[in-house]
């Protein structure tokens, strides 16, 4: 049998694949299931036919959001996906993915909130994953006590945050999961190697292992798409900033107070050849 693992990472994926690993895995309804009894074991009732996934399709852009959403037993689960990097903004992305989810929830039922018939809603649950390392956060985040000093606003989000953790569940799979990607990551950069590493060493570890047994594939693809998006952000950033250093350097060229020593201080980013030229470009406009 051919070794698909070992030639697909040469091949970089299209920019166009907009999931996740995160969302590849629980938009199965057996792992989503799963998901929904290590949160709520008590619900031994609960089937896969019982879950309905809304979650929220990322249309506008080719970034990679790691937001899901479903509905079970009127209960609308949200479940916001933080990567190694930790900001209570998260908080932000969990109020907006609420709305917009109520909004959609509203138009899918055919209730219109304008009117004077009450709307009927789903409880929510809201959880943050966070795949980095647990320190001293807390268990649970919220809008009021993060960005308003705990005062009594008229609108509150609380979110529950679930980390790494001692049991075999599907969500510390997940999580254990990211972070060997990050070793790996660590030690052979963003390359195939590592992409084809983690999923090695998670299946060695009985880590997601039956379905990176079935999804082998599209994992690479899900995971090389990261890559490059990651790269792309970083090129979009290093010009953005380029253009603000040649900006600035521009109107201190015009000003005409400081020598191209001085303003190579305050644009560190350009080289002296650079503001060289951009200062024969400002003199022939003049």
């Amino acid at each position: 049998m051919q070794d698909d693992t070992k030639q697909t990472p040469k091949v970089m994926a299209k920019r166009t694949a907009k999931n996740s690993v995160f969302l590849d895995l629980f938009q199965n309804k057996s792992y989503l299931l799963r998901l929904y009894k290590t949160l709520h074991p008590e619900d031994t009732a609960a089937t896969e036919d019982s879950l309905t996934d809304v979650t929220i399709e990322n249309v506008l852009t080719d970034n990679l959001y790691n937001d899901l959403g479903f509905i079970v037993n009127n209960k609308l689960m949200i479940l916001i996906e933080a990567q190694s990097t930790w900001t209570m903004n998260i908080l932000v992305r969990v109020l907006l993915y609420l709305a917009q989810s109520y909004h959609e929830y509203f138009q899918r039922t055919s209730q219109n909130y304008y009117k004077s018939k009450k709307v009927k809603m789903p409880k929510p649950e809201l959880y943050v994953i966070f795949t980095g390392n647990r320190g001293q956060k807390p268990d649970t985040i919220s809008l009021s006590k993060e960005f308003f000093e705990d005062a009594d606003i008229d609108i509150e989000v609380k979110a529950k945050v679930i980390y790494e953790s001692d049991t075999d569940d599907i969500i510390n799979q997940y999580i254990i999961f990211c972070k060997v990607f990050n070793e790996q990551t660590k030690q052979h950069g963003m390359t195939g190697k590592a992409v084809t590493e983690t999923i090695r060493i998670c299946k060695d570890r009985n880590i997601l292992r039956e379905y990176l047994a079935q999804r082998e594939k599209e994992v690479v693809t899900i995971m090389m798409s990261l890559f490059d998006e990651e790269q792309i952000m970083k090129s979009f950033i290093k010009s953005e900033r380029h253009d603000e250093a040649r900006e600035t350097a521009e109107r201190l060229i015009k000003k005409g107070k400081m020598s191209l020593d001085e303003i190579a201080e305050c644009v560190p980013t350009l080289s002296f050849d650079e503001l060289k030229e951009l200062e024969a470009e400002v003199m022939q406009l003049a």
